[in-house]
This record gives structure tokens, C-alpha cells and sequence, in this order.
């Protein structure tokens, strides 16, 4: 990225933080270190597969924007979020970048990826980014990481009853998992209601957004955690697969 597409990029995402109503939560350095985080996505991405998406702008609105809309469903100040098969980032460091105050520990079955990640953490200085580099029903197991966040993230195409399967197990009674899915997902998310309920949580609301400077309409399925989560969950992966709860 070249300077006139690093200023683009930072006036496509600050028109869009205020179309989203974040204008007055989210500091001019947040801007500044989103367009940067995009830039070392984008120069990464020469030489590993960090995303399809290779056009600035693209990567502005369908990365950044999308996942900024969670601050429109959950509060994340002073509180602690695992993202769960984080890949790229996506929504973890954005949120980090945006909520500096938030805790994040990013997941990944990917070393070199978190590597990549924490060499971003870096050069943005930010601080209270943990990587983990595992396999999300193994790390579910770990009681240095079962049950002790406030929010579990997942960007992910799985089906719900699987993504739960992986992403409750680390959040704490109180806490929600937000999960981000398409509009299309009101069949899915029925049929993981009973997944869910076995699992010791309750489908709240589902959150849908239209990610500025597009015709792109997302959905967030936050899902509360009201009970722990039995000890015999998550299970392997072979069974999650072959056997969605």
C-alpha cells in the first residue's frame, strides 16, 4: 500500500466507525493503527495466505468494518475475549486495536500465523495480546483457559452447533460468545438451540448490520452463557464432526 491508498483506507474506515455510531468510542490512534494493521495484512499476504481479499479498500470495509460492528452488540471495556481460530486476526486484533482496555487472546492451529500476529502487537505497541497456538476442542480442555473469558469470538463458516461446541467452553457463566454468521443462518441457528441449551447456554438475539460503503448485510448470534459447560465438552474432533450435538 502506497500513501494515497494508506489515506484512503483511513478515511473509508473513519466514515465508517461513524456511520456505525462508534465515532466518539473510538480514538483517531485506533484509525491510524486499524490502516496500519491493513497495510501489514496486505504486505504479509505476498508471502502467506492470509486472506483472498487483496484490494486496500476491500480489505477496509469486508475485515475492519465487519468486525468493528461487534462494539454495537457487546461492551468490551476492561474485559477479556479469546477468539477462537483467529486466522488473520479477524475479529480479535480489530477489537484489541479498537478497545485497547480489552484483554484479547488470540487462537490458532497455525504458529506461523500468530507469530505474524504478535509481530503486529508489536508494532502497533499494544499490550495484553496472548497468542496460543492449539486445536480448539484441546485448548477447550485446559483449565488455564476453560471458563475464564468474558467473550469468545468466531469468524467462521461451521455450522453453529459445532462452533458452539468449540467457543463455550471458554467463556464463564455470564459471559457470550458472538459468533458471526450470515443473514441467511435463521434455519442454522434453530437447529442449534438445543446444541446450545446441552452445552450451558442460551441464544439471546442475533445482531444484523450492514457494513458501511456496501451492500454486504452481516449477522452477529450472541449467544449468553448460563451454566458451565459439562466437563465431557468439547469432544474430539472426529466426533464434533461426525456427530454434531
Amino acid at each position: 500500500m502506497d500513501h494515497e491508498e494508506i489515506r484512503a483506507v483511513s478515511d473509508i474506515l473513519r466514515r465508517g466507525l461513524e456511520e456505525y455510531g462508534l465515532a466518539g468510542r473510538v480514538s483517531p490512534r485506533a484509525v491510524q493503527d486499524l490502516s496500519i494493521y491493513c497495510q501489514m495484512l496486505l504486505d504479509k499476504n505476498r508471502e502467506m495466505n492470509l486472506t483472498a481479499i487483496t484490494d486496500p479498500v476491500d480489505a477496509a470495509n469486508l475485515h475492519m468494518l465487519d468486525c468493528a460492528a461487534l462494539l454495537n452488540c457487546a461492551d468490551f471495556e476492561h474485559k477479556s475475549l479469546i477468539d477462537v481460530g483467529t486466522g488473520a486476526g479477524f475479529p480479535g486484533m480489530v477489537l484489541k486495536i479498537l478497545v485497547p482496555s480489552l484483554d484479547v487472546t488470540l487462537l490458532d492451529s497455525l504458529n506461523k500465523r500468530l507469530d505474524w500476529l504478535a509481530e503486529v502487537a508489536g508494532a502497533l505497541e499494544l499490550t495484553g495480546v496472548h497468542t496460543v497456538h492449539g486445536r480448539a476442542e484441546e485448548a477447550g480442555l485446559d483449565r488455564l483457559l476453560r471458563e475464564r473469558f468474558d467473550f469468545a469470538t468466531a469468524r467462521a463458516v461451521a455450522d453453529l452447533r459445532v462452533l458452539s461446541e468449540l467457543c463455550l467452553p471458554f467463556v464463564k457463566v455470564g459471559g457470550r460468545f458472538l459468533a458471526m454468521k450470515s443473514t441467511g443462518s435463521d434455519e442454522e441457528i434453530e437447529g442449534a438451540r438445543a446444541a446450545i441449551q446441552t452445552l450451558g447456554g442460551r441464544v439471546e438475539r442475533s445482531f444484523d448490520y450492514t457494513i458501511p460503503g456496501t451492500d454486504v448485510i452481516h449477522r452477529v448470534v450472541v449467544v449468553e452463557k448460563t451454566a458451565p459447560t459439562p466437563t465431557n465438552y468439547p469432544r474430539r474432533w472426529a466426533k464434533i464432526q461426525k456427530a454434531p450435538l
